[in-house]
């Protein structure tokens, strides 16, 4: 855990204060559009900056999780807890001396108490299974640089989606901090609010139990993968509808936040696919990444998570929906050129940065992949929505109306674009292939 004690104390003090405050400073000045952006960036420096003398934690949540795992004693648990707490509520009461008003924490208008725990729930479940993956695990624990990179932006993944139902806290120490410093405009959703994340955070400790089980003696199997997938899966097509309703001003962001985080919580585990156009260009870029029994297996967990994330983001809006279709004006053929075009890049990208062993890019390679859904989202997300991935396009259309055929539509558009994809891998790291026949000929 780094530095001895009161040191690592102060630097959890420091790093939760910075976080909450923070926080604070972008609600209360309305940045709309970058307040997300702020609040996960802080949390990514202050990870870097502190994480090497307490752990990094600022969150009691996180804290949990890693006392469940046995990560960290629980006596160690708890004074992480109580210093998290006060930071945070010094932390408030220092934005309202600055800024001489407060906010309140409640579900936004429009939601119910129900739908804004849920969200509360599963980001920080995301949040804390992204900590024991990339930072816990005995793969990644101490040998990457992208573990402050992949905690820090679940926010940017959590706080433009569910922010528009919850108010995106995903912490009680955050969760403390606003309601105590706005205790005259009312007081107690914070207790509703860390029970639904500290669920969360017990939940995570689970299914990182079931995702690394071999951590704890047991031994990985299909199953392990099968499971990483649906989990990815689910969190990126819930990111997605969430931005969607939410109306969010930074969505093509924000998705693709999610699934870079995603990608280096659960790469060693499955590979990270998430995306039925994804498996489909592994298995046919002729590298023997993965068996066809296996692909088959692969696709049906991610259609099924996307299809599941499709109908709680139904659930966390009151039952609306949205249609997957072209946008405005624009023409079927339009919407399907832009599909192949850019889950193209995706594929692309995918088998260069993560199959590929001359341009593989082991600390950036989750960066590389979640950025194309950033270049895609923006680029056409006004022609066809910018799905890239039948999963979602079938997570959408099921969950709308049972508007299925969309979905199908939309698929095949995608699934050319990542057999196109593989052609063109085969052709550009062709040297790759022929480095492996030197090798057996030597």
């Amino acid at each position: 855990m780094g530095e001895e004690s009161p040191a690592k104390y102060i630097a959890e003090f420091v790093g939760t204060f910075l976080l909450v405050f923070t926080v604070g400073c972008n609600v209360i000045t309305g940045q709309a559009v970058w307040g997300g952006i702020s609040i996960a960036c802080v949390l990514t420096v202050s990870i870097y900056a502190l994480g090497k003398s307490s752990g990094g934690n600022f969150n009691p949540a996180v804290s949990v999780a890693l006392g469940m795992t046995k990560a960290m004693p629980w006596n160690e648990v708890a004074i992480y807890c109580v210093t998290q707490i006060v930071a945070g509520i010094v932390a408030g009461f220092c934005y309202l001396g600055t800024f001489g008003e407060s906010f309140n924490l409640e579900p936004t208008k429009g939601h119910t108490v129900m739908q804004a725990g849920l969200a509360e729930l599963l980001y920080t479940f995301m949040l804390c299974f992204v900590v024991l993956n990339v930072a816990c695990s005995n793969v990644h624990a101490g040998k990457n640089q992208f573990y402050g990179l992949a905690i820090g932006f679940v926010v940017v993944a959590g706080a433009y989606g569910a922010g528009a139902i919850s108010g995106g806290c995903f912490n009680p120490a955050v969760a403390f901090g606003i309601d105590t410093s706005s205790a005259l405009l009312g007081f107690g959703w914070c207790l509703v609010y860390i029970v639904f994340e500290l669920i969360g955070a017990c939940l995570a400790a689970i299914m990182f139990k079931l995702v690394r089980p071999d951590q704890f003696g047991g031994e990985p199997t299909i199953v392990t993968r099968l499971i990483s997938e649906f989990i990815g899966t689910f969190f990126l097509v819930l990111t997605v509808g969430l931005n969607v309703l939410g109306k969010s001003q930074a969505a093509a962001f924000s998705i693709a936040a999610s699934l870079m985080c995603m990608i280096y919580a659960l790469g060693d585990v499955s590979g990270a696919h998430f995306n039925p156009a994804v498996t489909l260009a592994i298995l046919t870029c002729g590298r023997d990444k993965i068996t066809p029994a296996d692909a088959g297996a692969y696709m049906g967990a991610q259609v099924v998570g996307g299809i599941s994330a499709g109908f709680t983001y139904k659930l966390l809006h009151g039952g609306a929906s949205f249609a997957l279709q072209p946008i405005g004006a624009y023409t079927w053929g339009q919407a399907g050129v832009a599909e192949i075009i850019f889950t193209f890049v995706l594929c692309f990208v995918v088998l260069s940065v993560a199959i590929s062993e001359k341009t593989a890019a082991p600390e950036f390679f989750g960066l590389a992949i979640g950025s194309c859904v950033t270049v895609g989202g923006f680029a056409i997300g006004g022609v066809s929505g910018g799905s890239l991935n039948p999963a979602v396009s079938l997570g959408i259309s099921c969950s709308h109306l049972g508007a299925v055929w969309t979905g199908i539509v939309y698929a095949l558009f995608e699934f050319t674009g990542a057999f196109v994809a593989s052609t063109a891998f085969k052709t550009t790291h062709g040297v790759d292939v022929d480095k492996e026949s030197d090798k057996v000929a030597a």
